[in-house]
Parts: C-alpha cells; structure tokens; sequence
C-alpha cells in the first residue's frame, strides 16, 4: 500500500510540475503550448496517444476559454479524473498569475524599457515558428493516418480560413459535424460487420 501511495504522489507530482513547467515557459498563448504538450505528454512519458492528442487540441480550441487551460482540464480529467485536472489546472494558472503580478508591481518600468519591447519583438518570431511547428507536426499525423475525410476537412478549413476569410467558429462547427457523421457511420459499419459474424 505504501508503494502504491508514494507512486500515486510521485504521478501527481509529475502531473504539476510538467504543467507548472509548460505554462512558466510558454509564451505565444495556447497554440505554442499544445506542441510542448505533445512533446511531454505523448513523446516523453507516453501517457497519452498521438490522435488522442489531436482530439484533446481540436475540443480545447472549440470551447470557450484559454486553450491551454482547457487542453490542461482535458489531460489532466484522462489521466487522473477530476483530481488530475484540478492538479493541471493549478499547474497551468499558476506561472502567468505570478508573472502578471510581478509585472504589475513594476508595470512603468517595463512599458518603457527599449530591452523588454527588443525581447518581446524575439518571442512574437519564436512564437510563429512554435505554430509552423504545430501545423506541420499534426498535419504530417493527419496524412499519415490516410483518412481521406480528415485530409479532405483539413484543406478545405485550410482554404476557407485563408482564401475565403470565412468565421473560424462556422468551420469548427462544419468540421465538427463531418466529424460527428463520419464518427456515427464507421460505428455502423463496425455494428454490421460484427453482426454478420
């Protein structure tokens, strides 16, 4: 029983300073902080699979909220329920309120400062490479997972958004009914297949 507690605090643990980590570093908002999830989560510990990584990134963009918040309340409920997601909640908010608050405390000094306005100009090109890495990364998943329909939802929200200048919100909710109806017809073929058996 001892060994299983101490495993049991030594994951929560993990479970904090990994997103305590991610968000006290993470600059660029959530579309950064979703790769660096990835990487952790799914690369280094393995707790949870690639496309289960993609579906956790497509709901926390979708809902209302901070991305990296809501991706944080996702990981954190499928890893250790309610608990876990209060743990990665607190882990997340945590860096950027004692930064906010340090900041305010000497907000003067630094609205002002010639070499925090040089820094800022730094991050905002770390910041686009951060996304280009994102795209590139879960795309590549995408195509490799040789789904005609979600290749076809990714060029077509690709095009819309770009060419067309068409509201995000309209094609997350046409890309999440595809979803849903490809989701309901491959659950009847399975229904059937398993029936003529």
């Amino acid at each position: 029983m001892k060994r299983e507690k101490r495993t049991e605090k030594y994951f929560y643990g993990k479970l904090f300073l990994s997103t305590f980590y991610l968000s006290a570093f993470t600059f660029g908002g959530g579309y950064v902080i979703i790769p660096l999830m990835k990487k952790k989560f799914v690369d280094q510990f393995k707790w949870i699979e690639e496309r289960e990584m993609l579906d956790i990134a497509a709901i926390a963009q979708s809902s209302p909220g901070a991305i990296a918040v809501n991706a944080s309340i996702l990981i954190g409920y499928r890893l250790a329920g309610f608990l876990g997601a209060c743990i990665t909640i607190l882990g997340t908010v945590l860096p950027p309120m004692i930064t906010l608050s340090v900041i305010s405390l000497f907000y003067t000094a630094f609205r002002d400062s010639a070499a925090v306005s040089a820094v800022l100009n730094g991050m905002q090109a770390a910041v686009a490479a951060v996304i280009v890495d994102v795209v590139i990364s879960m795309g590549v998943g995408i195509v490799k997972s040789k789904s005609i329909l979600s290749i076809f939802i990714m060029a077509a929200a690709f095009i819309a958004t770009y060419f067309f200048e068409i509201n995000i919100i309209l094609i997350i909710l046409v890309c999440g009914i595809l979803g849903a109806l490809s989701t309901l017809v491959q659950q009847r073929k399975k229904k059937k297949g398993e029936q003529r058996q």
